[in-house]
């Protein structure tokens, strides 16, 4: 089953591709077709700019769609920076001025209180742009003072991993293998549950 997705982040798209392929998916690059429209994130949570991405990818190209809208939930913070996670530090914001605003955020907090969440909520919508699943994922530890890793992307290397008895228990998520981010991240969660949904599901055009 050939999927668009509707993100030209090649992290994403990477690790998506990896986690959906035993299910039969093949995940399309945008840019493959000439990229796709802007859509302005602009809803209150994760699942509701998860379908709005879906959705426009749908129309735009007529193919079957799946959208990735996840972030970090800082317990100190408020559950900030949420939604905005990509563009916390502003305009021009980058994986390293992110990284940079949620340490100085976070300065003099003491580590008991900087428990934090990744989320992580797919939706695959279909060419006629309705919705055909959709899954969530989340996966806790705590933010570090400092980064460590060279690995994966965005706050991996600042958020340490704290569910005893997992795999990477004690590592930050720049430190996992990506066969351990898989199993245990917020996206290859929302992966699994994903493809529980697709087994459970008659897919339709």
């Amino acid at each position: 089953m050939i999927v668009l997705l509707a993100s030209t982040n090649r992290h994403k798209l990477v690790e998506l591709a990896a986690a959906l392929a035993p299910s039969g998916i093949e995940l399309v690059d945008p840019r493959s077709i000439g990229g796709l429209p802007p859509v302005e994130e602009d809803a209150p949570d994760f699942a509701g700019n998860a379908r709005k991405k879906a959705r426009s990818a749908a129309r735009a190209s007529g193919l079957w769609s799946l959208a990735d809208d996840s972030g970090l939930e800082v317990d100190a913070l408020g559950g900030e920076p949420g939604v905005r996670s990509a563009r916390f530090s502003g305009p021009g914001a980058n994986d390293a001025s992110n990284n940079r605003l949620l340490l100085e955020r976070l300065a003099g907090v003491p580590p008991e209180r900087r428990g934090a969440r990744f989320v992580c909520v797919l939706c695959l919508a279909r060419p006629d742009r309705t919705i055909a699943a959709e899954a969530r994922g989340e996966a806790r530890g705590r933010i570090l003072e400092a980064p460590r890793g060279a690995a994966g992307f965005g706050y991996d290397p600042l958020l340490q991993f704290d569910e005893p008895g997992q795999p990477g228990f004690g590592s930050t998520y720049a430190e996992l293998t990506q066969e351990q981010k898989n199993q245990v991240s917020h996206r290859g969660r929302a992966v699994a549950a994903l493809r529980e949904l697709l087994r459970e599901t008659t897919l339709r055009e």
